[in-house]
């Protein structure tokens, strides 16, 4: 396992114990070694937005889509982001392409 995963897991472990500076800097260290590692994006998106940074969060939720177009997961997040600023038609936006990209995920 690369040192950039092995962060990213002890991020995740500080998020899910409410250790939210810890994920943050755990996630950005995580980043620097890895600028790619898209679930290291993710959680530091979720991360910022549990800190009250939705702008931080939009940023991360970007980058994430900016690696993986295709899944909806970054949608949704984004949407969520959006909705949270009162960007509502951005939100809808999002959600729209999230939905197409689970459905088509189906089938």
């Amino acid at each position: 396992m690369s040192e950039a995963r092995t962060l990213q897991r002890e991020a995740f472990t500080h998020f899910a114990a409410g250790r939210i500076t810890e994920a943050v800097a755990g996630y950005r260290r995580a980043l620097e070694l890895d600028p790619e590692l898209a679930i290291a994006w993710n959680g530091l998106a979720m991360t910022l937005e549990r800190a009250g940074d939705l702008d931080g969060a939009i940023a991360a939720a970007r980058r994430l889509i900016e690696l993986e177009p295709d899944e909806a997961l970054g949608h949704t997040s984004l949407s969520r982001f959006y909705q949270q600023k009162g960007m509502i038609p951005e939100a809808e936006d999002e959600k729209a392409i999230a939905t197409k990209l689970a459905m088509t995920k189906r089938g």
